[in-house]
Parts: structure tokens; sequence; C-alpha cells
């Protein structure tokens, strides 16, 4: 066997320009040449071994679909050949309804199936106003899943395992939704795997604060689930306005029906969206965030 033979792994787990590759149940040590960091969790790469357990990417396979935020400056990948997002909020603490929109956003525009856990449903006091805020996505068909993964740790394993088997998915959202609770019930052994990932990747305990990605056993139908730190912004400089409009589920009825063929939705006269929003068709906040978002895509200094 050669040291410099070809492989093929998946990317668990990234630390600076350092990552950490599944090659075949064997965790290695992975940099790219040069400054390049371009790589996601996710990623499939063919890599040239240069030790027993060290390897160098030296390329990306074809993506199905990428996850990325940015901001006015940069962006940062959060993931790679992803195929549902699972957005995580709960009864208590209140969520942000503009973390969930730009998250759903990112999701139309890259292709990612979308669905909303909404957690803690034993806070009865905070369940009714959670569900109407929730009715904002679900009216627009993205699913909603009620569990609680400390009063019911065996009803959440239940309504969630069947959407993860088979398939590539993220767990994103803002901190004390509960999503790391919702893991570790998911994914048996997920701190001993933290574990083995922060010493292959000698980051120690910080690598709790990086996203990672587990795969699921085959009793649980097989497929990966990739889980993100906690986060209370979610920019999309990196979406043009072409983009946007067409992200926003929401506005794809009314697409085409503006007066002007370059209609940009915000106070042009005879706008389809705009007339949509006065009707109650589409919800304010709504046209609010792409108002928003416009104003940021065309802020962009990358």
């Amino acid at each position: 066997m050669s040291k410099h033979e070809e492989l093929r792994g998946t990317i668990v787990a990234a630390h600076g320009r350092h990552y950490l590759a599944d090659v075949d149940g064997a965790f290695m040590q992975c940099v790219t040449r040069g400054k390049k960091t371009n790589v996601a969790v996710g990623d499939i790469v063919h890599l040239k071994r240069t030790s027993a357990d060290q390897a160098v990417i030296e390329r990306i396979a074809e993506r199905s679909t990428l996850l990325y935020r940015s901001d006015q400056y940069k962006s940062k990948l959060l993931a790679a050949n992803i195929t549902r997002l699972f957005i995580v909020i709960a009864t208590e603490p209140s969520f942000t309804d503009d973390l969930v929109s730009r998250a759903l956003v990112a999701c139309e525009a890259a292709g990612i199936e979308a669905h909303l856990i909404l957690n803690k449903i034993d806070v009865t006091e905070g369940l009714e106003r959670a569900r109407r805020r929730a009715a904002l996505y679900t009216g627009m068909g993205y699913p909603l899943h009620e569990v609680s993964a400390t009063a019911d740790p065996q009803g959440a394993v239940a309504t969630l395992s069947p959407l993860l088997a088979g398939q590539s998915s993220i767990l994103i959202g803002q901190s004390g939704m509960g999503k790391s609770s919702l893991v570790n019930l998911l994914i048996p052994d997920a701190d001993i795997a933290v574990r083995e990932i922060s010493e292959a990747l000698d980051t120690g305990k910080h690598t709790t604060t990086f996203t990672r990605l587990y795969k699921l056993p085959d009793s649980q139908g097989g497929g990966s689930v990739i889980d993100s730190p906690g986060f209370q912004e979610f920019g999309l400089y990196h979406l043009s306005e072409g983009m946007l409009e067409r992200a926003f589920v929401d506005f794809k009825p009314y697409l085409g029906g503006c007066k002007y063929y370059n209609c940009r939705h915000l106070a042009e006269p005879q706008c389809a969206i705009l007339q949509a929003v006065a009707d109650g068709q589409i919800s304010p906040l709504r046209h609010e965030l792409y108002a928003q978002l416009l104003h940021e895509s065309a802020q962009t200094l990358y």
C-alpha cells in the first residue's frame, strides 16, 4: 500500500484550515493545498495520503447542494450535500422570526427541503403562542414537528427518526432551543463521537462549538446528521436580487404579475407583491425581510 495512495472520504469536522475526513470508518486529518478554505462539512473529497492518518485534499467532488451564510465581508460555508434542513425553535426562550425566515430563504436558494421542529412543547404556557408564530411558516407549506426532548425523549425520537432516515440532514437553531438535547437523543454515543473528533483534530473541548457530521446507524435507516453551533444571525449577503425574489415561496404566485418586468417590489406602482401584502396574502414581516435582504445584497464587499 503506497503512502501516497488516493483515497475518498467525507468531511466530518473542520477547524480553521484543518479538516477531519471519514475514510471507510477511520478518521484522517486533512489540509488543503495553499490557503484554500472552500471545504465544507459534508463534502466528499479526494485525498492523497501523506502518512498513516494524514492526507492532503486534492479536490472536492461535485456537490448536490451547498448551504452557507454571509456577511458584508465574507461567506461561511455551513454544509455540503444536504437534502434536509431542520430549524429547531422552542416554546421558550422565544425564537427569532428573522433567523427562521433567513434560514428558509437560504434553503430555497440552495434547493434544500426545510422543516421546523418545535421543541419543549411540555412548557404549556408558551405553547399556543409558539404555534401561532409558527403558523406563518406552516401556512407557506413548511412542515412543523412538535417534540419535547426532555419530557418525552422516546416520542421525540419516534417523530424525528423517520424524517432523518436515508437523508443528509442539518440541524440549526438559536442557542437555548434544545438542539443539542435532540442531537444527543438521535445520535447514539454522540458524546463519544465528539471526543473522538476532538482528539483527532487536536482541538480538545473547543470542538463542541464546531459544525460536525454524525452517521446514523443502519438500524435507523442510515443517512447522516450535521449539528451546527447555535447562532443568532444568518446573513444572506451573497444572494442577488433575482435569487432573493425566487427564494421567498410566498412571493412565487405573484411573480410575473407586476406592471414592470424589472420591478423590485419595494415602492413601484402596480406591483403584484405589494398588492398581495396589502391584501393580507403575504405577511408584512416577510416583505420587510425581503427589503432588508435587498439592502444587504447591495452592501457586499467581496
